[in-house]
């Protein structure tokens, strides 16, 4: 696995505390610190200068560079370098192997519920289309403006790209999505009863006002879109 995703923590205990109240399971406690739900894996990074993202493994990242600078500034980390999607989400292209090793899960298993991978809502679909390519993210088939698309790696990471306009409630850039196929109180509940308070109760797409979609964001800013479809 040469994928992951990074978040910021305001404090690491905090955010431990966050993930294990829904159900993720702990893979490390400290450098680095990692959580799962079987699908998404993500890094806690206490480190102040971190910020949410994806962090990407190879042992030379060079022509990707090369092809990424055409379109996007590229800065150098002390572990590889780091761009900028058109949405603002940081890409760490990271020098080496990646320090987790784990068998994703054909079901993610937390109090979430389903996860559909990450999403990012962009001001220029192309461009984020170009960029997230050259990193290896390939769309099924090609684009023709529509205004939700999703791309996948190697690794199954799965990007969706949103386009401006199409989300009618507060969106934090990058949040990852769970779609629980019409049982979402369900897991609404198991948010509740972990005592997560909602970023966002959203009624918008329900025709009786029930809050049937709802948004939350981790210690560190990291949002989650738990959804009814």
């Amino acid at each position: 696995m040469n994928s992951i995703i990074q978040t910021p923590t305001n404090g690491l205990q905090n955010s431990l505390d966050f993930y294990r109240s829904l159900n993720f399971e702990v893979l490390s406690e400290s450098a680095p610190t990692v959580v799962t739900d079987g699908k998404a894996v993500i890094e806690i990074n206490p480190d102040r200068f971190s910020r949410a993202g994806v962090k990407l493994y190879a042992d030379s990242w060079s022509e990707t560079i090369t092809e990424l600078e055409k379109i996007t500034k590229v800065t150098s980390t002390p572990q590889g370098h780091v761009a900028s999607d058109p949405s603002g989400v940081w890409v760490y292209l990271v020098e080496g192997e990646c320090p987790v090793s784990y068998q994703l899960q054909e079901k993610s298993f937390s109090a979430l519920g389903n996860c559909a991978g990450l999403s990012l809502e962009s001001t220029d679909m192309d461009r984020s289309i170009e960029f997230w390519g050259i990193l290896g993210f390939a769309l099924p088939g090609p684009y023709k403006g529509e205004a939700w698309v999703a791309a996948k790696n190697s690794d199954e990471m799965m990007v969706c790209f949103m386009a401006p306009m199409s989300c009618p409630h507060l969106f934090f850039n990058p949040s990852l999505t769970y779609f629980n196929g019409g049982n979402n109180l369900e897991n609404i509940q198991k948010i509740k009863d972990a005592g997560i308070p909602f970023a966002e109760e959203i009624t918008h797409f329900n025709p009786d006002g029930i809050v049937d979609n709802v948004i939350i964001r981790d210690p560190g800013g990291f949002g989650f879109f738990i959804y009814n479809d």
